[in-house]
């Protein structure tokens, strides 16, 4: 197996650090309406229950931005050695304007469905979709999604 990495992606740390206090400030928004002015009792424990949720967003958000995306050219993975798919896999790497890719990212679609997995800030995993962006910076997920759509057109014998 080849382990030279090819492309690495990692979290900007302004972004991150934008993300990851945009929802501690939610979570604390939502718990601050709930106390302060409660509403009816089942209302008071849906804000709650957000608040609750922004809050672990948050803390998903701190641990997940803590790892990087690399690129062999056998799959892509992240620095723990999770891998997101193949590149064997790959059927097509959208990045267009109108594509549903986050924020400085791309979308790969692959060839059969996988498990559901979901980073927030760095990349989802949904059927055949996986979505890689959010808090990474452009200058690093454009050559990456090159680099991929390049594997791609060299397997398919149109390079």
């Amino acid at each position: 197996m080849d382990d030279k990495i090819v492309a690495r992606v990692s979290a900007s740390a302004g972004r991150r650090w934008f993300g990851i206090m945009s929802l501690v400030v939610l979570g604390g928004l939502l718990l601050s309406v709930s106390l302060s002015t409660p509403p009816a009792l089942i209302w008071q424990l849906f804000l709650l229950a957000l608040s609750l949720a922004a809050f672990l967003m948050a803390l998903g958000m701190y641990r997940a931005t803590q790892t990087s995306l690399e690129l062999t050219e056998e799959a892509l993975t992240d620095s723990t050695g999770e891998v997101l798919f193949h590149v064997a896999d790959i059927e097509k790497v959208e990045r267009g304007t109108f594509a549903m890719k986050p924020s400085n990212g791309f979308v790969v679609i692959t060839k059969g469905p996988q498990a559901f997995r979901w980073r927030p800030g760095l990349w989802w995993r949904f059927g055949r979709r996986v979505a890689i962006g959010g808090v990474t910076p452009g200058h690093q997920t454009k050559p990456m999604a090159d680099i991929l759509s390049t594997m791609v057109a060299r397997a398919e014998g149109q390079l």
